[in-house]
C-alpha cells in the first residue's frame, strides 16, 4: 500500500488485491446502506464515513480489514463481537472469514443515531 493519502475511496481500495478490493468494497455498500445520507471521504489516510462527525473508518491491512466505529460502538457491541480482535476503537475482520455485514451495518446505525443525538444536543446549547 502507497503510504501516500489516496484521493478518495475509490482509489484507497484500488490499491488493494481483487479480493481484498472486494471485501472493502463489500463492506462500503454495507455502511452506505446503513448510512446513505453520510458523506465519504479519507481521514487519516483511510476511507471515512462522516454524519455529523466522523461516523466510521476502515482499513485494509495483511489479515485483516479494521472497522473503527469510535469506542462507543466498540463498546455497545461488544457482546456480538467476541469471534473478533477488538481494541478500544477498532474491530477486526480476518480476510479467511466472511465479513458480518448484517452486524456491521447495526454498528453504523448506532453511530449514526449517536452523532445525530449530539449534534441536537449541540444545537440546544447555542
Amino acid at each position: 500500500m502507497d503510504s501516500t493519502s489516496p484521493a478518495n475511496v475509490d482509489a484507497y481500495i484500488a490499491q488493494f488485491p481483487p479480493g481484498v478490493q472486494e471485501r472493502l468494497q463489500a463492506l462500503r455498500a454495507a455502511i452506505r446502506k446503513a448510512a446513505p445520507d453520510a458523506a465519504e471521504k479519507i481521514s487519516y489516510r483511510m476511507p471515512t464515513f462522516y454524519l455529523h462527525g466522523n461516523l466510521v473508518h476502515f482499513a485494509a491491512f495483511k489479515d485483516h480489514i479494521s472497522l473503527f466505529p469510535d469506542p462507543s460502538g466498540v463498546a455497545a457491541f461488544a457482546h456480538r463481537l467476541t469471534d473478533y480482535k477488538t481494541s478500544k476503537g477498532t474491530i477486526q475482520f480476518p480476510h479467511d472469514k466472511p465479513l458480518p455485514l448484517e452486524l456491521v451495518r447495526e454498528i453504523v446505525r448506532y453511530r449514526a443515531d449517536e452523532n445525530r443525538r449530539a449534534a441536537e444536543a449541540r444545537r440546544k446549547r447555542k
